[in-house]
């Protein structure tokens, strides 16, 4: 890898985790006055954003020496959390999710777009399965069919990137 390519990378690892912050900030913002659809935009950018720095530094198999140059190069662990693009694909391909899951359920049960502590399962205070996808807004965690991932951790993760960018 030469010289510009890294810079240009290291430049979309930069715009990407800016992006992510901002639609942090403006997934907070939701919080005052409710509006459901800013809410899921903020959120899905995020997960796009953390998903695009993720295919840089662990890309498929043809560019994995590119990988890990830049994974060296700005001190990023190879379990990173990042390293994980599930819960952006859940996204990204959720009209697969819906066939597989009307494929496998007999349940007429569809929660989507839950919000707070409705989407949990009060008995045992889980999310519940049924729930497709839900946003928690006191811990800042999206869940997907019983998984969850906090965003607090994916912008942490960002961030330190994006320090390790500036550094150089």
């Amino acid at each position: 890898m030469n010289g510009l390519q890294e810079m240009i990378l290291r430049s979309e690892i930069v715009l990407q985790s800016q992006i992510a912050k901002r639609a942090a900030e403006r997934l907070c913002a939701t919080y005052a006055n409710f509006d459901n659809v800013e809410t899921w935009c903020s959120i899905q950018s995020i997960l796009v954003a953390a998903g695009n720095v993720s295919k840089i530094l662990w890309p498929n198999h043809k560019y994995k020496t590119r990988g890990e140059h830049l994974r060296r190069l700005l001190k990023v662990k190879e379990d990173n959390l990042l390293s994980n693009r599930k819960f952006r694909n859940h996204f990204e391909h959720y009209d697969e999710r819906v066939e597989e899951w009307f494929e496998n359920s007999s349940q007429g049960v569809y929660i989507d777009l839950a919000m707070n502590p409705s989407f949990r399962n009060h008995v045992f205070n889980e999310p519940s399965l049924n729930t497709h996808r839900g946003y928690n807004s006191i811990n800042n965690s999206v869940v997907f069919r019983g998984e969850t991932l906090y965003l607090d951790e994916v912008l942490a993760a960002l961030d330190s990137i994006l320090n390790n960018c500036k550094s150089y």
